[in-house]
């Protein structure tokens, strides 16, 4: 099959869109965790460590188990609505303050609070 704008012999792989998540050359250091929570999560969610299991969730201020201080960024979208799973997360490293999804309760000047202790390192990027 010949798609229009296509030359023929090669086949169109599809677009791909930057997450723009990443803002600087600091060091990223990351690791595979598992998040609980029970949502769809996207690329730049940031997240809070839950205190009794060592899990992750996205961070919101109400939160009473240790995840309403941001720990990470996570580094790929994942799904958790069918059980846990696992994931990439950023630990340091310089982001992109506008591709970040703050959970309820937080602004930019809470997680950028939390985050300096931690070398994640916020900047005004291009949106995304």
């Amino acid at each position: 099959m010949t798609i229009p704008g296509i030359a023929a012999g090669f086949t169109d792989q599809g677009a791909t869109r930057p997450d723009n998540l990443i803002a600087g050359e600091y060091p990223r250091v990351s690791r595979l965790v598992t998040i609980t929570g029970g949502v769809a999560l996207p690329v730049g969610a940031v997240l809070g460590r839950i205190s009794a299991n060592g899990r992750y969730r996205i961070s919101t201020l109400e939160a009473e188990d240790g995840s309403q201080t941001p720990d990470a960024i996570l580094a790929e979208a994942v799904d958790t609505t069918a059980g846990d799973r696992q994931a990439v997360v950023y630990f340091t490293g310089e982001f992109n303050e506008l591709a970040l999804s703050l959970g309820t309760g937080h602004t930019l000047d809470s997680v950028r609070e939390a985050f300096r202790d931690r070398s994640l390192f916020l900047r005004k990027n291009q949106p995304v």
